[in-house]
């Protein structure tokens, strides 16, 4: 669910609480309350001034009305989590004046008064889940302890020819050239799970789950299989019948640096997916 809870621990006015616990400015407080998003003990029928009580119950509706040119799946005071189309950039590397997801999401943070720090990314041609931090202490948090604190990261692809087994892949793989290739002495260890979840005469989709986060790693491992994803040029595909790369982001389960709550993120599989499997 889309909102922020938070447990009363001091009494005082309702506007300057959540100025003093929260990210929000004041103008964006009052502008929740305008439009009914905030809660006290799952009530938004209070009338203003309103002083909490000790253990009063806050409940933010994070729901967002505007139009967006992403999806917004998770928000929170410390972290947004965002559905990224396929043919977007996560970031910018050396081509500073394409379009990005970060760019389109530090808009949406611009508005509403926080700062944006990117944990994670996706290829550029693979859609799904992506995670931002809204400070750069819980950035770091995530990047310094990222295989202690992801428990799970699943995607999904369509693949060339079939797959009839679940397999396991864990090798190294080094770039070279631009090209991510396996090694059996040099480059940094990559861990692919893949299995099988239906297939026809030309196609299978894959349900994968990676121990590792290595650039490239599913496209690599996948080609060196013998059955690259589909509409992926650079790694041996030959056919695009879904005119993108067929891959996509679906699960990200990951604990918090601070709480250790774990969050189970999860997005619907590509309709197109399924189609050109069936």
């Amino acid at each position: 669910m889309n909102e922020l809870k938070l447990i009363v621990n001091r009494e005082m006015g309702l506007v300057e609480y959540l100025a003093s616990h929260s990210d929000y400015s004041k103008s964006k407080i009052k502008s929740l309350l305008k439009y009914k998003k905030i809660y006290i003990n799952n009530s938004n029928k209070f009338k203003l001034p309103y002083r909490l009580k000790m253990n009063d119950q806050i409940t933010i509706d994070l729901v967002i009305k505007e139009k967006l040119p992403f999806e917004i799946i998770y928000e929170d005071s410390e972290i947004i989590v965002v559905n990224k189309k396929a043919g977007l950039l996560t970031i910018a590397n050396y081509n500073e004046s394409e379009i990005t997801l970060y760019h389109q999401v530090r808009e949406y943070a611009n508005k509403h008064n926080f700062k944006l720090f990117i944990v994670h990314r996706l290829d550029k041609e693979t859609s799904g889940i992506v995670m931002f931090a809204k400070s750069e202490r819980i950035k770091m948090l995530y990047q310094d302890n990222w295989n202690e604190l992801v428990k799970t990261r699943g995607y999904v692809a369509v693949v060339e020819g079939i797959i009839k087994k679940s397999g396991r892949i864990d090798n190294l793989l080094y770039e070279e050239k631009n090209t991510f290739v396996h090694s059996s002495k040099l480059g940094k260890r990559a861990v692919t799970n893949y299995k099988p979840i239906k297939h026809n005469n030309l196609y299978t989709l894959l349900d994968i789950n990676i121990e590792t986060g290595r650039k490239n790693q599913i496209r690599v491992h996948l080609s060196e299989l013998g059955h690259p994803i589909i509409g992926d040029k650079k790694y041996g595909s030959k056919v695009n019948p879904v005119k993108r790369l067929g891959l996509h982001a679906y699960k990200l389960e990951i604990m918090h640096p601070i709480t250790r709550k774990y969050f189970n993120f999860e997005v619907k599989i590509p309709k197109i997916f399924n189609k050109i499997v069936d």
